[in-house]
């Protein structure tokens, strides 16, 4: 089942094989259970600067950098991008509301997968479009000896959030491996399409309410119902 969808990609970029030696994961909504708490917070804070946005709206454009998303509204509301002073003031808010959240909690079965995969002697690389500074110094916490600065692409990396391909095209370049060599772990529309832009194979996990099929339509070669399904058929996908 999983091979017919792996040779299908394999065939249409004409790679020679599909051959896993690193997995590049998505932060919010794969690692963590955090989705949630940013889609609230980026509510309030845009509602509360007149900005009509919505819980579901934030899952649609999780993976841009807060300036892409900022900008993204204020183009369909102004004709406009919004200036520095205005990302500035809207993000300062949507970062406060984040905090007081509360504590973040993993995605269940992510780390185990992680540590399966470092078993594997597969290399792992974190790719996210967050600046969110409390996810990113917790990783070393929550994920132990996973996640190190040189093995990470955050949205301080990049000029281009996703869509954008950049940052999977950096982290592509960090790993000096083919594309083919690589896969690619997203839950968001925007971060399937990054991935696949930059010719990665990619795996799509649902944590949160979108209708799966939208990640198949993004371009995931694979969808997976939430990372315990992954985890459960992750052998199967590595050798193919």
């Amino acid at each position: 089942m999983f091979s017919e969808q792996i040779d299908k990609f394999i065939n249409q970029k004409n790679y020679p094989a599909f051959s896993p030696k690193a997995v590049f994961f998505d932060m919010d909504g794969v690692l963590y259970d955090s989705m949630k708490n940013h889609a609230s917070a980026w509510t309030r804070a845009m509602n509360e600067s007149g900005l009509p946005f919505t819980d579901y709206d934030g899952y649609l454009n999780e993976g841009r950098t807060g300036a892409s998303t900022i900008d993204g509204v204020f183009v369909k509301v102004h004709g406009r991008n919004s200036t520095d002073e205005e990302k500035e003031a809207i993000y300062k808010l949507k970062s406060k509301y984040f905090e007081a959240s509360g504590k973040t909690e993993t995605i269940p079965f992510a780390n185990e997968l992680l540590q399966k995969i470092k078993s594997q002697d597969i290399e792992i690389y974190l790719v996210t479009g967050s600046g969110q500074a409390t996810l990113l110094q917790g990783l070393k916490e929550h994920f132990p000896g996973i996640f190190g600065q040189e093995n990470m692409v955050t949205a301080f990396d990049v000029k281009h959030g996703k869509p954008h391909p950049e940052p999977y095209l950096i982290a592509l370049g960090k790993s000096k491996l083919n594309p083919w060599e690589v896969m690619v772990v997203e839950n968001a529309p925007l971060g399937v399409e990054s991935a696949t832009a930059a010719g990665l194979l990619t795996v799509g996990v649902n944590t949160g309410p979108l209708d799966p099929k939208v990640l198949h339509d993004s371009g995931a070669s694979l969808v997976f119902d939430g990372m315990k399904e992954l985890y459960d058929n992750w052998h199967k996908i590595i050798t193919n």
